[in-house]
């Protein structure tokens, strides 16, 4: 890449320059402004790249190939269409975000049985999206022995949104939990997009190292030393994103995250550095209630995000209740 970079950096203005040496020193930390590169394809020893790609190879995932496999993140100009130049593109690496695409395969069948003897974490580090789904004891066209039951927590609680809270002008309301307590008030969201962390050197949103402990168990602060810089949560034309800003995984869960034939839970595994839509609006009309095995029904205009830790059929967690450290997003829709 040395000789594709050397030609890129030399069409670069100063200023761009030092942008970018903020943003790779931080690591995406503070919110850097664009960077902006000619369009078009930079020649090299035996590398024919995109800008953007090619910083994106340099600094975050050698392993990139197309263009098709990154998205803007919501506060790049360019990836609002903003104004800029059209000759030029935005290139800062740290306004991207890899996509977890939903066709990769999933890991391969275990006839072992799923119950609390599975391991935390799936043993398949290869795989870089995983999406389990469970339809009256079938995964993925394959039988498996019912796994709901196993663990039947009561109901969780209702923190639906009101139909007097509609007229507030906030898209989404957060909920922070800590296994089955909720910890803090409801965060309203006003603004397109919100940062939810624990450590963010410059920035604002929802500080979840801020709010008291609700257990003081060893698996609450492990998880809690997990999400750092969190996520970035997003509403975006026609849905929901979430970017995974810290350096572990997340696991997500929506009515419209898995096939529309789906009627159990579908959880969704996003690795550091990758985006989910992780709500459809053109879907969500077809969802009507929303039922968990084990758990009742459940706000059809609700996001479950938790921090580390899977769970569902193949996980040692049957709910998300037994999670220590877990968001609901609860989204403000017409009633």
């Amino acid at each position: 890449l040395k000789p594709a970079a050397h030609a890129l950096f030399k069409k670069l203005k100063d200023e761009e320059l030092e942008l970018l040496v903020q943003a790779v020193e931080s690591r995406g930390a503070w919110e850097s402004g664009c960077v902006w590169a000619p369009r078009g394809e930079l020649r090299g020893a035996k590398q024919v790249l995109p800008p953007q790609v090619l910083l994106c190879r340099l600094y975050r995932w050698p392993d990139l190939r197309q263009p098709h496999e990154l998205k803007h993140l919501c506060y790049c100009t360019r990836g609002r269409g903003g104004c800029g130049d059209a000759a030029a593109l935005c290139c800062n690496p740290h306004h991207f975000s890899r996509l977890a695409a939903p066709e990769t395969p999933p890991p391969p069948y275990s006839k072992a049985s799923c119950g609390p003897s599975w391991p935390d974490e799936p043993q398949h580090p290869g795989t870089q999206f995983m999406e389990f789904s469970c339809n009256g004891g079938d995964w993925r066209g394959k039988r498996v022995p019912p796994c709901w039951g196993l663990l039947k927590p009561p109901p969780l609680p209702n923190t639906s949104l009101s139909q007097s809270t509609i007229k507030d002008g906030y898209w989404c309301k957060l909920a922070y939990w800590e296994h089955r307590t909720r910890v803090g008030r409801l965060y309203a969201v006003h603004e397109a997009s919100v940062n939810i962390f624990c450590e963010l050197p410059r920035g604002s949103g929802f500080c979840l190292g801020q709010l008291p402990a609700a257990h003081c168990s060893r698996a609450v602060r492990r998880a809690r030393g997990k999400i750092g810089r969190g996520l970035l949560l997003s509403r975006e034309p026609g849905g929901v994103w979430a970017y995974n800003r810290s350096e572990h995984p997340i696991f997500v869960s929506s009515p419209t995250l898995g096939p529309p034939s789906a009627r159990g839970l579908t959880v969704l595994k996003v690795l550091p550095g990758y985006s989910a839509k992780v709500f459809d609006y053109e879907r969500v009309g077809g969802v009507g209630s929303w039922r968990l095995p084990g758990e009742g029904p459940c706000d059809p205009h609700s996001v479950r995000i938790s921090f580390a830790k899977g769970w569902g059929p193949c996980y040692s967690r049957q709910f998300i209740t037994s999670c220590p450290c877990w968001l609901e997003v609860l989204l403000n829709w017409p009633r």
